[in-house]
């Protein structure tokens, strides 16, 4: 057995002829100096029980009984190892000892000395044994608590890359890819269940232009501006992206043409006014405005996600090409009419 190179022991013993023959026992197993000797469970007391690596004291002292001592012990100590020394008549008092926390017990019948050391160095292995165990355990819950941290700083770096990757980084809206996951979704679900499906598809006018004269930073505010325009007058389930450049797409799920229409007009009043709130009344401001190009499931009927974007496409370039009607909707004959 692996026991500490020279234990501190505690003898608490108050018949001197015993005491003397149980140190000496003690002595010729771990070294002279191993063991200090107390004759009171007051005398033990006041030793200093952090640097006792085990208590051995007999059953009957003076100033009390070895139960009292024990219990006192590890109300200042709970892993002190304490081993009792009791008179063979009475077991069921070494039992109670167990049972209040003592580590073992030692009757003194026949040659119980030589038994001593055994006793002794056995608890003192389980008493390490067990500091041993409690140190692997508080290491493997620390272990387990920087595992948990660290999983939970990944999850929360690849729910960031996830959100980086499908966002605009200019506008924070959704990216083309993106954006196209969500409509293969939206439009088997609308066919599913039979709903409709708006989408409007958004350009802005006299951007190129703005770029010129005011240079790219002017031109990256009116991108970001239009982008909050979309996510203030969209519902939490409309889809809003941007698909490059200044064109913008809104997704619109269980919308009908005339619901689609009234949300055009609140975006291209919204933008009309951030436009003017940005830039004065500067000849550029009126030449800067928005067309717009809808599409729906039921009206358009087209036979995939691609065809409904190609028909909103459709009716935007009707849009632009119209001179003052900024919302076109797309016909199936092809003959486009503006929003009412």
């Amino acid at each position: 057995m692996v026991t500490l190179p020279c234990p501190k022991i505690l003898l608490v013993e108050d018949d001197p002829d015993t005491a003397d023959l149980i140190r000496q026992t003690l002595a010729d197993h771990f070294g002279d100096d191993c063991v200090a000797h107390c004759a009171t469970a007051a005398e033990a007391l006041a030793e200093d029980e952090q640097t006792i690596d085990l208590v051995l004291t007999d059953m009957t002292l003076p100033d009390g009984s070895g139960l009292d001592l024990l219990t006192k012990l590890l109300k200042r100590r709970a892993d002190l190892p304490v081993v009792l020394v009791t008179a063979s008549s009475i077991h069921e008092q070494a039992l109670s000892a167990i049972r209040r926390g003592a580590y073992d017990y030692i009757v003194k019948a026949g040659d119980y000395l030589f038994a001593i050391p055994v006793v002794v160095e056995k608890n003192l292995t389980i008493w390490q044994t067990k500091q041993e165990n409690t140190r692997l355990h508080d290491r493997l819950k620390r272990t387990l608590e920087e595992l948990r941290i660290k999983n939970s700083q990944l999850e929360e770096l690849v729910l960031q890359l996830k959100t980086v990757a499908a966002k605009d980084p200019l506008t924070g809206l959704a990216n083309r890819r993106a954006f196209g996951h969500a409509l293969e979704q939206c439009f088997a679900e609308a066919y599913r269940y039979g709903h409709d499906l708006a989408c409007i598809m958004i350009d802005l006018d006299g951007f190129k232009n703005l770029n010129d004269t005011l240079g790219h930073p002017a031109g990256d505010e009116i991108l970001q501006r239009t982008a909050g325009v979309l996510e203030e007058t969209c519902r939490r389930s409309d889809i809003a992206g941007r698909l490059g450049g200044d064109e913008f797409i809104l997704l619109m799920p269980q919308t009908d043409m005339s619901t689609a229409r009234q949300a055009a007009r609140r975006i291209l009043d919204e933008f009309v006014r951030s436009a003017r709130d940005m830039l004065g009344d500067s000849e550029i401001a009126d030449r800067v405005s928005i067309s717009m190009g809808l599409a729906t499931l039921h009206d358009s009927k087209p036979a995939n996600p691609d065809q409904l974007i190609a028909h909103a496409d459709s009716a935007l370039y009707s849009a632009k090409q119209a001179r003052g009607t900024n919302i076109m909707n797309y016909q199936p004959q092809d003959t486009n009419a503006p929003a009412a």
